[in-house]
């Protein structure tokens, strides 16, 4: 966990982006305040010296997902939307300053990528050493299947506490926790096909909603399970809650349209699946719908136009990314916007970019 009050600066850069409201959403929240230079437009222009310039201890990337997500044609190197990221690896041996650590984030198949073997080579030829892993929130008890890739980076004669993990990819949490390497190799969450093993230990949905749902009642001639869509009775809501509800809910005509690609999850799930930045604007294939009254027989066999079917609010998918409590938008911003930032840009390691800690120890 980063300590922001150690942070001396922090500086960024942004990929040919308009302002799509990102940074000025975090320092609504008091995150970034002391940052001093963050520029959009192309990072290939940069230069050795600039990246010194910064004097930058630690370096947190997360480059385009697109050249390696299953759903893209999966260019690689290839696809020009990677070439920003290897232009940043290909300055590092060419810094005086180069950074102490750096942290990148990316998409499951980033691994197997050729842009991922250019990155360890270079890495491994500057006299840094490496822990990658494949994380899931699952692992932490949260009710979100996402997992990502991550590249722990520590340049000589820094180290990591359980060197036995040098340059291996990862798909446990013991050496971050502490564990001995019998606990990690025999752990049952080592491979992603043993994730639903998790479940069990994940918080239902319920504790991450914005509108609380109350205990169930069957209604004995339907045979479903009514679920009020916010805390409390219907008739204690307020006006206001009930009208900013009906913005949520999903059209017939949705479901009549896309009502067989949708994932449909209920209060007591303990599962539901990654949201993208298409949410709300698209159903098919960009997140999980709520189903806010729930049958006796749960899924597709009962009808989904009685289920009551509507969208997790922009809160409630920052709760399902560990937002604080306190975290909120800005006015401003449209929920078009909020949904488009909140489930794809600030769930990120926000790069690509640096940041300079007033320390040398490791942030994490």
């Amino acid at each position: 966990m980063i300590d922001w009050d150690d942070i001396e600066k922090i500086d960024g850069f942004e990929l040919g982006r308009t302002d799509s409201g990102t940074i000025t959403i975090l320092r609504h929240n008091g995150y970034f305040s002391s940052m001093k230079r963050y520029k959009t437009g192309n990072i290939q222009s940069l230069t050795a010296a600039d990246l010194d310039s910064y004097g930058a201890h630690a370096w947190l990337l997360s480059p385009p997902c697109q050249p390696y997500t299953r759903q893209g044609l999966q260019k690689h190197s290839g696809d020009a939307r990677a070439s920003s990221f290897l232009k940043i690896l290909e300055l590092i041996p060419h810094t005086k300053q180069p950074p102490n650590m750096l942290l990148v984030e990316n998409v499951v198949g980033f691994e197997t990528s050729d842009t991922h073997t250019k990155m360890v080579e270079i890495l491994a030829n500057s006299d840094f050493v490496t822990q990658e892993f494949i994380l899931s929130p699952l692992q932490f008890g949260v009710p979100y299947s996402r997992p990502r890739y991550f590249c722990l980076a520590k340049r000589k004669p820094l180290s990591f506490q359980h060197k036995v993990f040098d340059n291996q990819l990862l798909y446990s949490l013991g050496p971050l926790l502490g564990q001995n390497v019998n606990t990690v190799i025999d752990g049952f969450d080592q491979a992603p096909e043993n994730w639903d093993k998790l479940l069990q230990s994940c918080e239902p949905v319920e504790n991450f909603l914005e509108f609380k749902n109350s205990s169930d009642q069957v209604n004995a001639e339907t045979d479903f399970v009514a679920i009020p869509n916010v805390s409390g009775d219907l008739e204690n809501i307020a006006d206001e809650n009930l009208i900013a509800m009906e913005q949520y809910f999903v059209p017939s005509c949705l479901i009549d349209r896309w009502g067989s690609a949708m994932d449909i999850v209920y209060s007591d799930s303990k599962r539901c699946c990654c949201f993208t930045k298409s949410y709300y604007r698209y159903v098919k294939g960009t997140g999980s719908l709520l189903a806010t009254v729930q049958p006796k027989d749960k899924g597709k066999t009962s009808s989904l136009k009685d289920q009551g079917l509507r969208y997790f609010t922009p809160r409630e998918v920052a709760n399902l990314h560990s937002f604080p409590e306190d975290f909120h938008f800005p006015q401003h911003i449209s929920l078009r916007q909020r949904f488009a930032v909140g489930c794809w840009q600030l769930s990120e390691t926000h790069g690509n970019g640096s940041c300079s800690p007033s320390r040398q120890q490791p942030c994490y």
